[in-house]
């Protein structure tokens, strides 16, 4: 079996997750100079910033990194989705003090593009890693035309081979426990996604290229538990997120070191797509699940609205608290200590 630091050129067997919003090049620096593999998360990152971003990478660790995008096709925006959403919603504009028809249109996260392909063909990243599927084949071409080795995530075992049979070099087999977005992209039945153990194990069944593990891994044990059952090494994002390299805000960080980080949930109301957080009062009162969020990323326009609001006066109550199921492993040091104490085992 090819190792995962013999595939990416680390040392150590451990991806920091890429993780939009909480985090920017100085956690992706620290963890490759540690000897793992940093990822940038560019989904949320316009096309300067993401030349700033990736600038600061090149400048400052000479060792391998990863790029990530999100491969979403993009809705067509409805009035009447919106304006249903909007009224549902209007109780807590009204409480905040809010004009829900004052929140502009647009999606705040865009999928990976012809823009993004020739940003990176200036620095020519050696990893490349892509959430919910994967590009058209012709964008893929020009990443592979530097050398990049391409990641994606799977959720089942059918996503899995469909990675395996489109050439990427690793799956990244994303359990239930994981934190933030599903991958998920051949389907949208939660019904048909698994835990992370029993993911993997049938994952490395199935396919002939290397499998890295995600979700719920939060120590070495649990990278230990992953490899025992053939992964070649791990993805871990929640254990990273009390780092002081990442840009996770006050009010997130509180959460997930209070009791709250012990029930998280699976919901959309915050993007539009299913994704795991700490329930906090919107999943609460609208439920995890809600038919009336407009597709991913258009819900998160006028959430997003909402949790500025809230956020400045000191409530989380419409933040998305992107957490996987087990944050005990979360841990207020230094990123490079922490991935080394991951990789202990």
């Amino acid at each position: 079996m090819t190792s995962m630091q013999d595939l990416l050129g680390i040392s150590l067997p451990i991806i920091q997750a890429p993780m939009a919003g909480v985090q920017g090049s100085a956690l992706a620096i620290a963890v490759s100079n540690a000897g793992g593999l940093g990822s940038l998360p560019c989904a949320m990152l316009g096309a300067d910033a993401m030349r700033q971003e990736i600038a600061a990478i090149r400048a400052q660790t000479d060792r391998p990194f990863n790029v990530n995008f999100f491969c979403h096709a993009q809705p067509d925006f409805s009035a009447q989705r919106d304006a249903a959403w909007r009224d549902g919603l209007a109780p807590y504009f009204r409480e905040l003090g809010l004009d829900p028809d004052a929140v502009p249109g647009g999606a705040p996260r865009r999928p990976f593009d012809a823009e993004a392909a020739d940003i990176l063909a200036q620095f020519r990243p050696p990893v490349v890693s892509f959430h919910f599927g994967l590009p058209s084949s012709a964008l893929l071409d020009r990443v592979r035309g530097w050398g990049a080795r391409i990641l994606s995530s799977a959720t089942t075992v059918d996503e899995a081979r469909w990675l395996e049979a489109h050439g990427v070099d690793a799956v990244i087999a994303q359990g239930l426990e994981a934190g933030g977005h599903r991958g998920m992209f051949l389907g949208t039945d939660l019904n048909g996604q698994m835990g992370t153990l029993a993911l993997v194990r049938q994952v490395v069944r199935a396919i002939k290229v290397p499998v890295i593990a995600a979700g719920g891994i939060a120590d070495a044990e649990g990278v230990a538990a992953a490899m025992a059952l053939g992964a070649a090494g791990v993805q871990v994002g929640t254990a990273y997120l009390l780092c002081p390299e990442a840009n996770t805000s006050a009010l997130h960080r509180q959460a997930l070191k209070s009791e709250a980080a012990r029930v998280t949930a699976v919901t959309n109301v915050f993007t539009g797509r299913p994704a795991r957080g700490i329930v906090n009062r919107i999943i609460r009162e609208l439920g995890a699940i809600s038919e009336a969020a407009p597709p991913f990323p258009l819900a998160a326009t006028r959430m997003s609205v909402l949790r500025a609001k809230a956020e400045s006066q000191g409530s989380s109550d419409f933040s998305p608290l992107w957490s996987g199921q087990n944050a005990s492993g979360c841990k207020e040091l230094p990123a490079a200590v922490l991935t080394h104490e991951l990789a202990s085992v």
